[in-house]
């Protein structure tokens, strides 16, 4: 697979992937160049057969902190911040309709579209000192993309209070909130994150992948209709080999045998 000058990528004999963004001297900012590699690489993960379960964090003193402000003070043309920000989106809605379940291991701190990466990742888990916050309010900038993440995995008034404040957060009151899964201890949180993803690897990559698109889809719709929806993919699930052998492994007793089919 291509080599990627400011990202370090690994896949692993278990099909996980490990994306670590590697320029801690800019606080792994989300440049245009991080953007569109990130893109390129989620693209290619989203094809590979052999990948389960994708995990990014960053490198260095923390995990993102977000744009590169000093990129954007260079870009003069209405056309060129639409072009970033635009791209950006991209960026985070390949992650949530992507097939692999993704997963964000943060530590330091996860500031404004980095803070947008972490609510765009299915499951997110931190070391206890991690801190999460969307600033942009704090330099005339609103976080208004990585309000649209965050406004979909916190409630609405917990939200509002991280926008338009402008403070971070802890671990602590990211888990209350829903921000991330879980935090732990800075020695421990490789070995949990590895856990939780050697666990969703040992499932059938067709189901998982069947799953997270009715998750994400069911959620827009209103209830009656998430219903409906809900019993056509379960039905559509239920005709697929993987789920026969499932059923079949657990009457029987022994560990299932996917085929991904």
């Amino acid at each position: 697979m291509k080599s990627y000058k400011n990202i370090i990528l690994s896949i692993n004999k278990k099909g996980i992937a490990k994306i670590i963004l590697a320029e801690p001297s800019t606080y792994n900012a989300l440049s245009f160049k991080t953007i569109l590699s990130l893109i390129e690489i989620f693209k290619k993960l989203n094809l590979d057969n052999k990948v389960k379960v994708i995990i990014i964090e960053g490198q260095g003193r923390g995990f993102c902190a977000g744009h590169d402000l000093k990129e954007i003070r260079v870009l003069k043309r209405k056309s060129e911040y639409q072009k970033l920000f635009n791209k950006c989106s991209e960026l985070m809605l390949n992650i949530v309709n992507h097939k692999k379940p993704v997963i964000a291991k943060i530590h330091g701190a996860a500031f404004a579209a980095g803070c947008q990466l972490v609510a765009s990742c299915d499951l997110a888990y931190s070391d206890s000192k991690a801190i999460f916050a969307t600033p942009g309010v704090n330099i005339g900038l609103f976080c208004s993309t990585p309000m649209v993440a965050l406004s979909r995995k916190v409630n609405r008034k917990k939200s509002m209070e991280m926008l338009l404040t402008g403070e971070p957060i802890t671990a602590k009151y990211a888990k209350e909130i829903g921000l991330i899964n879980d935090f732990f201890i800075s020695s421990k949180l490789d070995k949990e994150v590895t856990k939780i993803a050697n666990l969703i690897s040992s499932k059938s990559n067709l189901v998982l992948a069947i799953g997270k698109e009715a998750f994400y889809k069911q959620l827009e719709q209103p209830m009656k209709q998430a219903y409906t929806y809900a019993s056509k993919i379960m039905t559509e699930n239920m005709m697929k080999k993987d789920a026969i052998e499932g059923i079949n492994s657990f009457i029987e007793k022994r560990s299932p045998v996917w085929k991904n089919k």
